[in-house]
C-alpha cells in the first residue's frame, strides 16, 4: 500500500512517501481503506521528537481519519465491509477499572493512533473494531476526517469534565484552531454566550458565522481587559486555554470566583509559573484535557451533520502532504487541514 512515513524525527520535512505492507489483524479489529486523515498538532510534536516515549521506526503518522471498512476480524460484529466509518483515536486496555467505569482515557495504558502505533497516513489502516464508529449520514470524508481528536476533546473539555450550563459566559482561545471550532459549536448547544480570540482580523467575521458572540484579536487588543469589558466585571464561568505559557495565566484572571479553567494544549509554550493563591483565593477549578473517553462519542455523533459539522479550512492530496504541515504551522487557517487519500 502506498503510506505517508517518516524514519527519523526531523519534523514534517522528513516525511517521505513509500510502500508498506497492509496491516494483518487480529480477530478482534478491522481494517479500513483511508479515504481522508486531518492534520493535528500533535503530529508535528512526534514529528519533532518532542513526545516523551520512543516512538518507533519508521513511522505511519496521523490520528484522525475516515474510510470505508475493508475488512473484518472474526470478534468484529457492528460493522461489515463497504460500511463508511471514523476511527476514535484513543487507544486503551478495556480491562482496568478506569476503563470499565467509563474513563478510558485515564487507562494507565492509554496512548492515541498514530504515536506508539502506526497511525492512519497510508491507505489501509488497522484499528480495534471498538474504535471503528458508522460515519453519520450527510458528511464528507473530508469533514468526517476532523472529528475524532477535535469534538472528543472539546465534549469533554466542556460536557464531561467542566458541566457546562445553559446560558454560561465562554472563553475559548484561538477560534479558527480545530478543537477551537468545536468547543464554540458546543458551547452553543447551551446556549452560551462565546468570547473567542484570533490572530488573524480575517478571521473575525468566520468566527461569528460559526456561533461567537464577541472575536477579540489578541495582537492588537488586550484580550483580558475586553472580557471584562463586555461582562461588564462580571468575567466568564469557563475558560479553555490550549496555549500555555504565553496565555494561561492572564486565561486565570478572566474567571469569576467559582468558576472552571480548561487546558488542553500548548503550542505557546509548557512552562507556566502560576499564583497559587490567586487559583485557591478564587475557588478555581483546573481541569487538564487529554482527548475523552470513548463513551463520549456515541454522545456527539448524534448531533452530526446538524447542529454540529466540523469546519474544513482545505483539502490537499497525498503528495502535497508537506504544504499541508506548511499551512498548519502558519496559522493561516480556519478550522481542519485535511489530506485526501
Amino acid at each position: 500500500m502506498r503510506a505517508l512515513y517518516y524514519n527519523e524525527l526531523k519534523g514534517y520535512q522528513g516525511i517521505k512517501i513509500g510502500t508498506m505492507p497492509i496491516p494483518q489483524l487480529r480477530e478482534d479489529e478491522v481494517l479500513v481503506r483511508v479515504k481522508a486523515f486531518s492534520l493535528n498538532h500533535l503530529d508535528v510534536w512526534v514529528m519533532n521528537g518532542a513526545h516523551p516515549s520512543k516512538i518507533p521506526l519508521p513511522h505511519i503518522f496521523g490520528t484522525d481519519a475516515s474510510g470505508v471498512v475493508e475488512k473484518v476480524g472474526t470478534h468484529a460484529m457492528h460493522v461489515s465491509p463497504g460500511d463508511e466509518v471514523i476511527i476514535f483515536p484513543g487507544l486503551s486496555c478495556g480491562l482496568c477499572e478506569r476503563c470499565r467505569g467509563g474513563h478510558d482515557n485515564e487507562c494507565s495504558s492509554f496512548s492515541v493512533i498514530g504515536v506508539l502505533t502506526n497511525g492512519v497516513s497510508a491507505e489501509f489502516m488497522k484499528a480495534p473494531a471498538t474504535n471503528v464508529f458508522k460515519k453519520p449520514h450527510g458528511l464528507t470524508f473530508e469533514e468526517a476526517a476532523g472529528i475524532g481528536v477535535t469534538y472528543t476533546t472539546a465534549w469533554n473539555a466542556l460536557v464531561s469534565r467542566s458541566s457546562i450550563r445553559h446560558g454560561e459566559t465562554i472563553l475559548v482561545h484561538a477560534a479558527g484552531s480545530g478543537v477551537g471550532t468545536a468547543l464554540i459549536q458546543v458551547a452553543k448547544l447551551y446556549n452560551a454566550r462565546v468570547i473567542t480570540t484570533v490572530g488573524d482580523d480575517w478571521k473575525i467575521p468566520i468566527a461569528k458565522m460559526l456561533g461567537a458572540d464577541f472575536v477579540i484579536n489578541y495582537k492588537s487588543e488586550d484580550f483580558v481587559r475586553v472580557v471584562k469589558q463586555i461582562t461588564k466585571g462580571d468575567l466568564v464561568d469557563i475558560a479553555v486555554d490550549h496555549v500555555g505559557l504565553t496565555t494561561f495565566n492572564r486565561t486565570l484572571s478572566c474567571l469569576r470566583k467559582g468558576g472552571r479553567a480548561v487546558t488542553l494544549g500548548s503550542t505557546g509554550g509548557n512552562e507556566v509559573p502560576i499564583n497559587l493563591p490567586y487559583l485557591f483565593g478564587k475557588n478555581i477549578s483546573l481541569h487538564g484535557i487529554y482527548l475523552g473517553p470513548q463513551a463520549s462519542v456515541f454522545e456527539y455523533l448524534r448531533l452530526f451533520p446538524q447542529p454540529l459539522k466540523t469546519v474544513v479550512d482545505s483539502t490537499f492530496e497525498f503528495d502535497d502532504v508537506h504544504k499541508a504541515y506548511e499551512k498548519l504551522l502558519s496559522r493561516q487557517f480556519f478550522g481542519k487541514i485535511v489530506v485526501r487519500i
